[in-house]
């Protein structure tokens, strides 16, 4: 009984001795590889997909919005996107990574998904941040209102630029994302600003937001087909290159060891 009991072990111990390599791990994770205790990355699912999901579906429309592409305009037709995907989707994604102990990833999905939250209830009638700045109540939006909004998306910039900085050991796909949204929250600080003074150069702005987001949304599509095909090991389009940065720019405490 013995021998049989340790044969039956032997593939067992085999596939648990396996380790991802540190290229593979930050394509599917996007994050640097890192020790962290238990065995929750083999037991659970990988969640970044489903954040990049609500990232692409939310930044994807809402960039053709403002471009003003076939007519569309306004925001109101897409807040349940932002609320559901861009909100919903990011937030559970940063728990699910919080307890897999990828402290990157966490940190973006839980601040994008506050994000477009923010977002979308500001430009929700119910809570009245456009229409308080009128006297009429109405959602037109006043130069105060477009003053005080700027600085908003223009801390958002500061934001994406510092996860640009960190995504440098990432991937170069994530890197043109941070560097995409970092350069659409400040045009769209810009918009607002001179559409407050009444300044024409305000709408071309807004528009130029439009295609950066559209920019950092298309990247994104990229890297979610690239994490879901190697997820599902698909032959020849599980192995399309995203850039690894990872074992590029290594980190201070690699450098140390080396």
């Amino acid at each position: 009984m013995k021998p049989e009991s340790s044969s039956s072990q032997e593939p067992l111990e085999r596939t648990e001795s396996l380790s991802i390599s540190p290229e593979v791990f930050e394509k599917l994770y996007l994050s640097p590889k890192n020790a962290v205790a238990g065995d929750l990355r083999k037991t659970f699912g990988n969640p970044t997909p489903v954040g990049l999901v609500g990232f692409v579906i939310a930044v994807s429309p809402l960039s053709v919005e403002l471009m003003g592409w076939r007519g569309a305009t306004g925001l109101s037709a897409t807040i349940g996107v932002n609320y559901f995907f861009g909100g919903l989707l990011l937030i559970i994604a940063g728990i699910l990574e919080f307890f897999l102990g990828n402290t990157f990833p966490t940190v973006v999905f839980l601040g994008y998904g506050s994000h477009f939250l923010t977002f979308g209830s500001t430009f929700h009638p119910f809570y009245a941040a456009i229409s308080s700045y009128t006297t009429d109540g109405s959602q037109q939006q006043t130069p105060a209102f477009a003053s005080s909004f700027a600085f908003y998306v223009l801390f958002m910039g500061v934001l994406s630029f510092i996860f640009l900085i960190c995504s440098l050991r990432t991937n170069v796909v994530f890197v043109l994302i941070f560097i995409a949204a970092t350069l659409g929250f400040c045009l769209a600080a810009g918009a607002f600003w001179t559409t407050a003074k009444g300044m024409a150069i305000g709408a071309i702005l807004l528009k130029g937001t439009g295609g950066a987001f559209f920019v950092a949304a298309m990247c994104g599509w990229y890297l979610l087909a690239v994490i879901m095909f190697a997820t599902l090991d698909l032959q020849f389009l599980g192995q399309l290159p995203v850039g690894d940065l990872s074992t590029v720019i290594k980190g201070r405490s690699q450098m140390k060891e080396d």
